[in-house]
């Protein structure tokens, strides 16, 4: 059983404002699996623990590889104030792994990278669309509507 491919051109359900947050690592020297294996195992039980709490404001993730080193998660919360607020809250996964994380890498001198970005996307400042995907991204967080629903051009979806 595979994914189901959706024929025809898809556009994100969403509406109002995302926040677009990727969170990765880069696997710098594969043999200090000291270094690396505990930040890979850090984010399932973040995620978990995320996906269980329909309050915690994370709406969707897309698993990312980006070459044979890197691994990447693209999420999608429905504010910044969640995600500050999970970021920080002590206890919950990520203050632990982080703190984890940070006494690891002084000592490990460098065997896994690590990096974050967040962007608060304005409602309207943001399109997507689909075409003979399975729900993927944006879609895949927020569900799909058929392209003319959102407008048939980038611009109208953008307006």
């Amino acid at each position: 059983m595979g994914i189901r491919t959706i024929q025809g051109r898809m556009a994100a359900r969403a509406e109002g404002d995302v926040v677009v947050f990727v969170i990765g690592m880069r696997v710098n020297k594969f043999r200090a699996v000291r270094d690396w294996w505990p930040v890979a195992r850090a984010m399932p039980r973040m995620l978990k623990e995320l996906s269980g709490d329909p309050d915690s404001g994370l709406i969707g993730v897309q698993p990312m590889i980006a070459g044979a080193r890197v691994v990447c998660f693209v999420q999608y919360w429905d504010s910044k104030e969640k995600l500050l607020a999970y970021a920080s809250a002590p206890d919950r996964e990520h203050r632990p792994a982080w703190a984890a994380f940070n006494r690891r890498a002084r000592a490990a001198g460098g065997g896994v990278g690590f990096w974050h970005e967040t962007y608060v996307v304005p409602a309207g400042s943001y399109e997507s669309v689909y075409v003979a995907m399975p729900e993927f991204g944006l879609g895949r967080a927020t569900g799909v509507v058929p392209v003319g629903r959102r407008g048939e051009s980038a611009a109208e979806r953008l307006a």
